[in-house]
């Protein structure tokens, strides 16, 4: 690390210790040359995602983006914001812990879907009509009778 002082790269550090919340390192170092202290900050920088949508186009993936579509689904539903947030970060999480920066928006959509049909079957139906483009009553029909279906399953009926 360079003295911002003298520019020499011989520095020590003499302390450290967390910072915002624990996201980053705060380090008071000490030039070697002309004695002076300086802090520097270490951040964990988290390569970029990127998200192929489905005409090709490549667009950096954009939680806030999820978060409206979800909030939208859920819009006079009994699910609280904190819900949504989580089921956001969860989504995030999984995307993040791929070893690819890029993913199909369909896995997206997909990550989404898995979480709301747990949260509130109602959000779940409007997310899947705009996700998957619902262009008719039956493809609404289809889908809720494979909820159905599935919790048939679940319950061992």
């Amino acid at each position: 690390m360079r003295c911002p002082y003298c520019r020499s790269s011989d520095s020590r550090v003499v302390e450290s210790r967390d910072a915002d919340d624990g996201n980053a390192v705060r380090r008071r170092r000490e030039c070697g040359r002309c004695r002076k202290r300086f802090t520097t900050y270490e951040h964990v920088t988290s390569a970029p995602l990127y998200v192929r949508k489905r005409d090709g186009a490549v667009e950096p993936f954009d939680r806030d983006k999820i978060r409206r579509g979800v909030a939208t689904a859920c819009r006079q539903r009994p699910v609280t914001p904190e819900q949504i947030e989580q089921l956001v970060d969860e989504v995030e999480s999984e995307i993040r812990n791929r070893s690819s920066t890029e993913i199909a928006s369909t896995e997206v959509g997909e990550a989404v879907l898995r979480r709301l049909r747990g949260l509130d079957r109602v959000a779940f139906i409007r997310f899947a009509s705009v996700y998957r483009r619902f262009d008719d009553l039956d493809q609404f029909v289809r889908e809720i009778q494979a909820i159905e279906k599935g919790e048939k399953k679940e319950h061992g009926a």
